[in-house]
């Protein structure tokens, strides 16, 4: 048989037996651990409070109104701050150094600007154009014209043509005979063109007279009124300019006016003054800056007897060599049209 123990063995028995007992406090600790977790994740999981879902409260809260009093103080101190010795909000080496820096740039763009005006300038004639080969045949003006090509009077009524004639007084101004006789020279060459490069480049052309005179009964000097008070009325005709440009090819540019829309039979006689045709002795034309007294031709139409109250259409055409007058989509090329009414 086996001793049994004493009591002192007996109680170091169970002191060596309690150091186990420490592992069901460990087990707690944990399920402690893992209630906390669940109860994290349960209020994450909570409907949110009446107070959470309360935005105003995260607004920006507005600013209390500022007097005029507190709003001229700021201004005053922005403009100059004596504190800080800062005018607008910048000190006196801020502000020196931004004005050097624009004043350098505008002096550089304004120099880049000038060599360029510069080059373009010494790369061009001022007398005549670079590149001129897409030159287009010459076009057609008229006189009078005022508010479109129409011409509607009772002869009867100075007021309806009144207007008319000091249109055409205005054109024909530059051609009084005085003003021809000081500025312009008498040229005989008929039929030829006047050329004149054997000159130099910067030397001032001359320029053929055309005396007003010369257009008879449409010279405003017989008849101020230009035949409008007599149902007669006068019109002018003048090719464009266009710089060295020589017209007809040797032979000169013709005119002819014909009825476009309504009866033929009512256009009656016309009269051409000084003639139908523009004289070759005004050409080439050198530019305004050498031919500085240059008159254009003109050539005078008179109506004198177009038939009273008829509506008409009338087209007066370039005729030559070289010329378009047929152009779908520039009726001014080589042609111009205009109505013409007469009452009487």
């Amino acid at each position: 048989m086996e001793p049994t123990p004493t009591e002192g063995e007996a109680e170091a028995q169970t002191e060596q037996v309690q150091p186990p007992e420490e592992e069901p406090l460990k087990v707690i600790l944990k399920h402690g651990q893992e209630l906390e977790e669940e109860q994290e994740e349960l209020a994450e999981h909570q409907p949110l409070e009446q107070e959470d879902l309360n935005f105003e409260r995260f607004k920006r809260r507005p600013l209390p109104q500022r007097t005029l009093h507190q709003k001229i103080d700021d201004l005053k101190t922005y403009l100059w701050n004596a504190e800080t010795k800062e005018f607008m909000g910048r000190s006196g080496k801020s502000w020196s150094l931004i004005l050097l820096f624009y004043a350098a740039l505008y002096a550089f763009l304004a120099a880049m600007f000038g060599g360029c005006v510069f080059c373009l300038m010494w790369s061009i004639s001022p007398y005549h154009p670079t590149y001129n080969d897409r030159v287009m045949p010459p076009g057609m003006t008229m006189a009078p014209h005022l508010e479109g090509h129409d011409i509607h009077f009772n002869a009867s009524e100075r007021k309806s043509w009144k207007k008319y004639a000091r249109s055409m007084e205005e054109h024909l101004r530059p051609y009084n005979d005085g003003a021809q006789d000081r500025k312009n020279i008498r040229c005989t060459q008929d039929g030829k063109y006047f050329m004149q490069d054997d000159l130099r480049e910067d030397e001032e052309r001359k320029a053929c007279q055309f005396k007003r005179s010369w257009l008879g009964e449409c010279s405003g000097m017989q008849d101020p009124h230009y035949g409008y008070s007599q149902g007669k009325p006068c019109i002018l005709l003048r090719m464009n300019r266009i710089l060295g440009y020589l017209p007809g090819e040797g032979k000169p540019i013709n005119v002819t006016c014909e009825v476009k829309k309504g009866p033929p039979e009512a256009l009656g006689q016309l009269q051409f003054f000084p003639k139908s045709i523009f004289d070759l002795k005004y050409y080439p034309y050198y530019g305004k800056l050498r031919h500085v007294n240059y008159s254009s031709p003109v050539v005078a139409v008179r109506f004198g007897s177009v038939q009273y109250d008829t509506p008409l259409q009338i087209q007066c055409k370039l005729n030559g060599k070289g010329i378009i007058n047929d152009s779908p989509t520039d009726r001014y090329l080589g042609s111009v049209t205009f109505s013409l009414v007469v009452g009487a």
